[in-house]
C-alpha cells in the first residue's frame, strides 16, 4: 500500500455519510471515527475482535479498541497521516460486515 493521505473535505463528504448512517461518529478534538458494538456475550465480542484483528493484520492497519464483556469500542485513525484516511473507511466497512454476522 502506498503512503496514506488524510481525507480531503470532498472525500469526507462522499465517504462518511454511509458510516454515520450505521453509527460511526467523528471523535471530537481528533481526526478519527468511533463506534460502540454490543454483542450477546463475551464469546461473541471476542470472536468479533479476532476476525477484525486478522484482517487488520493483513492490511497492516490496526484499530484502537477497548473491550469489556460484551462491549467493544473501536476508534479508527491513521497514524501515518495523523488523521482519517481511506484505510480507516475500508476497515470500518469490513468491521460492519463482520458485526452483521455476529450480532
Amino acid at each position: 500500500a502506498g503512503k496514506a493521505h488524510r481525507l480531503s473535505a470532498e472525500e469526507r463528504d462522499q465517504l462518511l455519510p454511509n458510516l454515520r448512517a450505521v453509527g460511526w461518529n467523528e471523535v471530537e478534538g481528533r481526526d478519527a471515527i468511533f463506534k460502540q458494538f454490543h454483542f450477546k456475550d463475551f464469546n461473541r465480542a471476542f470472536g468479533f475482535m479476532t476476525r477484525v484483528a486478522l484482517q487488520a493484520e493483513k492490511l497492516d492497519h490496526h484499530p484502537e479498541w477497548f473491550n469489556v464483556y460484551n462491549k467493544v469500542h473501536i476508534t479508527l485513525s491513521t497514524h501515518e497521516c495523523a488523521g482519517l484516511s481511506e484505510r480507516d473507511i475500508n476497515l470500518a466497512h469490513f468491521i460492519e460486515q463482520v458485526a452483521a454476522t455476529m450480532t
